[in-house]
């Protein structure tokens, strides 16, 4: 499996060793920067890569960007079709069941294909912890999980 990364300055640190991490697990990561540490640097020219990348061939690659929250990474990989990021900081404090694991429902029922990750709310082991499960589980591939990404799918854009 193919994996774009990007981050900016937030989550540089946690993206050396998640590209590391990765690579040596076996998978073929493709790193879209930050490249260096720089707090000036600016998501979008980061994220953007990564989601193009995600939108030519979704099926098949996947994307995981890291940024201070996760959410304005999201917003940005989400302008592209056929994208479908999802957000992860952390368990949420109450957990009902297993099956209501965010990172599990994510895949499972809506296909996201870009883990966006908060930075600044993860530990390096909640991180890889978190990416493991996500790259682990499968969609379901679902009657409803279809008809309803169909239904997000059809959405025409307004200007």
């Amino acid at each position: 499996m193919k994996i774009f990364i990007g981050t900016d300055h937030a989550g540089y640190v946690l993206k050396e060793k998640l590209v590391s991490t990765l690579k040596g697990e076996g998978y073929e990561v493709v790193d879209r920067g930050a490249f260096e540490y720089d707090e000036h640097d600016d998501y979008p020219d980061f994220v953007i890569p990564v989601a193009e990348e995600v939108s030519k061939d979704p099926e098949n690659v996947k994307g995981i960007i890291i940024g201070a929250t996760g959410q304005g990474e999201a917003i940005a990989a989400n302008k592209f079709s056929n994208v479908r990021a999802m957000v992860y900081y952390g368990k949420t404090p109450v957990v009902v069941d297993d099956e209501a694991d965010i990172i599990v429902r994510s895949r499972e029922h809506n296909n996201s294909n870009v883990l966006s990750l908060g930075a600044r709310f993860l530990t390096e082991e909640a991180m890889m912890m978190a990416v493991d499960e996500w790259l682990k589980t499968p969609y379901s591939g679902s009657e409803r999980h279809v008809r309803r990404l169909a239904k997000i799918d059809n959405i025409k854009l307004q200007k």
